[in-house]
């Protein structure tokens, strides 16, 4: 039966990012080795909070400079590793070209992982970040599925390089990632399909695009009200989780959906205004899908995207990764709550 060794470092990339960082700490108060690959381990803001982590905790941190677009990068990193995290992918939704900024970063950057793990004779499994944007691509498409529901059977066919960008990256990098899986039999392959992640960062200073969005449900940029989306969304804590447990579980195998539940954008800023009242603008009303339509290509996003988005249900079946994965989720307002207070604990946003 397959058993991991725990004696044995696990490799995590893009180690300091907002998913990784969890991952990182659950390791390390597991007792594990981490081999943190980060593309500048010398940026000492980026990484003390892992050194942090690490700290506090019975297992051993090392850190490894690596680049995904550089061959043979992580081959150091990976040395006698059984386990390997492949979490690092950008994940931004403005960029100014979209094959160098998202595709060639996300794909390349499997290709050159899983390079390594087939030059490392050690590694019997390899978890990768995917994305449910690999699943499905826009709201619209989901009522093609089998009870217009979308589950890890189902892939993205929709996005392209020229429209949905960011998902069209996750779709072929994961892909590419089986390509290279199936076409040899020492290591296994678990992906982790996430939906929209929300929760306080090991780092206090986040990027993530999902930052960006929630932030500005309370900075005043979304007062007169919110387009009619809903997203699935999950903590990030519970996320990081979900790839520990896909890691050392023998009977972890496929895909998983991870996302606790679906939401609308004034549902989030309704759970806020709960919670913080008027100290802050929320949004209380949706916009007309018209009016979305007509502004968008002003606020950087195609008009296609929200005629297939604004107004569809989003529905997903994540049972396989609740039963599989052993997953307990937090209530979406907790997760919401938790990371709109460190926004507000480290000056994001005022009221």
């Amino acid at each position: 039966m397959f058993q991991m060794d725990r004696s044995k470092p696990v490799l995590v990339t893009g180690a300091s990012g907002y998913v990784a960082g969890w991952l990182v700490k659950r390791l390390l108060d597991e007792g594990l080795t981490v081999h943190a690959a980060v593309r500048y381990p010398q940026k000492k803001d980026k990484i003390r909070p892992l050194q942090e982590a690490a700290a506090g905790s019975p297992g051993k941190l090392m850190f490894f400079a690596a680049d995904l677009l550089l061959e043979g990068s992580y081959d150091a990193a990976m040395a006698d590793c059984e386990l390997v995290y492949h979490t690092a992918s950008p994940f931004t939704l403005k960029v100014k070209d979209r094959q160098r900024d998202l595709i060639e970063p996300a794909l390349q950057g499997t290709r050159n992982v899983l390079a390594s793990v087939n030059r490392t004779p050690s590694v019997k499994r390899v978890v990768l970040t995917s994305s449910v944007a690999a699943v499905f691509g826009d709201g619209a498409d989901i009522l093609d599925y089998p009870g217009q529901i979308a589950s890890e059977e189902n892939w993205n066919t929709s996005s392209k390089p020229d429209y949905q960008a960011y998902s069209y990256s996750k779709t072929v990098a994961e892909s590419e990632a089986w390509k290279i899986n199936g076409q040899q039999q020492r290591w296994d392959l678990v992906v982790i399909n996430p939906s929209m992640v929300i929760g306080p960062g090991l780092s206090a200073h986040i990027t993530s695009e999902s930052f960006n969005l929630v932030r500005q449900l309370g900075d005043g940029r979304m007062k007169m009200g919110v387009p009619d989306f809903t997203v699935g969304v999950v903590d990030v804590r519970d996320l990081a989780e979900a790839h520990f447990q896909a890691g050392f579980r023998p009977q972890a195998h496929g895909r998983h959906i991870v996302s606790a539940s679906q939401v609308t954008f004034l549902e989030l800023g309704r759970m806020l205004h709960e919670k913080y009242g008027e100290a802050y603008p929320f949004p209380k009303k949706t916009v007309p899908k018209f009016l979305v339509w007509l502004v968008a290509p002003f606020m950087g996003f195609e008009r296609r995207m929200i005629s297939r988005n604004v107004g569809y249900p989003w529905k997903i079946n994540n049972r396989k990764g609740i039963e599989a994965l052993g997953l307990h989720y937090r209530p979406v307002q907790e997760s919401i709550v938790d990371f709109f207070q460190q926004m507000i604990d480290n000056g994001y946003v005022k009221g």
